[in-house]
């Protein structure tokens, strides 16, 4: 992401749910997102408990758990991409329990072996996940970290002196799909977290368009996108593969010109 800002390019990354709407349309989606000027993907990993995600992307998780995916599947997916785009940064997004019932060496070692680049564990802060997050460094693979509207100046911290790849604000109170962004209070924000790390800093929450990502990205090294993404291939769960790609791919135009257009 660094060569990104060097080059005065805002980093868009989008967030998929893996399987969702089925399994055999995530793959050509991440190819569709990074051929529509995608820089790094998120992919969530399905979970029957997404205590951070709103609506939209709690009914992804469980579209895309009634198709059976698992991390275990979502690691298989990642080696296909791999198969055609190795440079293109792909972050895990998910919860601890699916990586407790793995095995910490074992999901670092087949991580590492997809392909994967970093990984977001929303449930496990740095205090709690200290050894993982050893292990995750060992295998070359970044710790990306939350952080809040209400996250305290020690907190931050704390936070941003563990953390690798870039930091993730969470530009609004609440869960995922959230709405009224506060631009005024979202570059306050951006500017005290600035103040105490280096790291490239991206923006999620609340994002919906080219506009929206825009606003925020004058602010911010780049923006992440995903409810409006899992909400759209939701609603086009029971069309062709055909029609969801599309509208991934004219979402995906629209927020890129956004971006390239401050």
């Amino acid at each position: 992401m660094g060569a990104l800002i060097a080059n005065g390019r805002k980093a868009f990354v989008a967030y998929i749910v893996s399987g969702d709407p089925r399994p055999a349309v995530t793959l050509p989606a991440l190819h569709a997102l990074v051929e529509e000027g995608v820089d790094m993907i998120e992919l969530g990993i399905p979970f029957s408990d997404p205590m951070a995600e709103g609506p939209a992307i709690q009914r992804g998780h469980e579209r895309a758990l009634g198709h059976g995916v698992s991390l275990t599947t979502t690691l298989q997916l990642v080696r296909q991409f791999r198969e055609t785009d190795q440079n293109t940064p792909v972050i895990l997004m998910g919860y601890a329990n699916p990586i407790e019932r793995m095995g910490h060496d074992v999901f670092t070692q087949q991580a590492s072996a997809a392909g994967i680049d970093g990984v977001l564990t929303v449930d496990l802060p740095p205090e709690e996940g200290c050894d993982f997050h050893d292990r995750l460094r060992e295998s070359a693979l970044e710790t990306v970290y939350l952080l809040a509207p209400t996250t305290t100046r020690g907190r931050i911290n704390r936070i941003v002196s563990a953390a690798g790849g870039f930091i993730y604000y969470v530009s609004l109170k609440g869960v995922t799909g959230a709405e009224h962004l506060d631009l005024a209070s979202v570059e306050a924000k951006v500017a005290e977290i600035r103040q105490m790390t280096d790291l490239p800093l991206c923006v999620g929450f609340g994002i919906k368009d080219g506009r929206s990502a825009q606003a925020i990205a004058r602010c911010a090294d780049g923006v992440v996108v995903g409810s409006v993404f899992v909400d759209k291939m939701g609603a086009l769960a029971d069309a062709g593969d055909d029609a969801v790609i599309a509208a991934v791919r004219e979402l995906a135009r629209d927020i890129r010109l956004g971006l390239d257009g401050i």
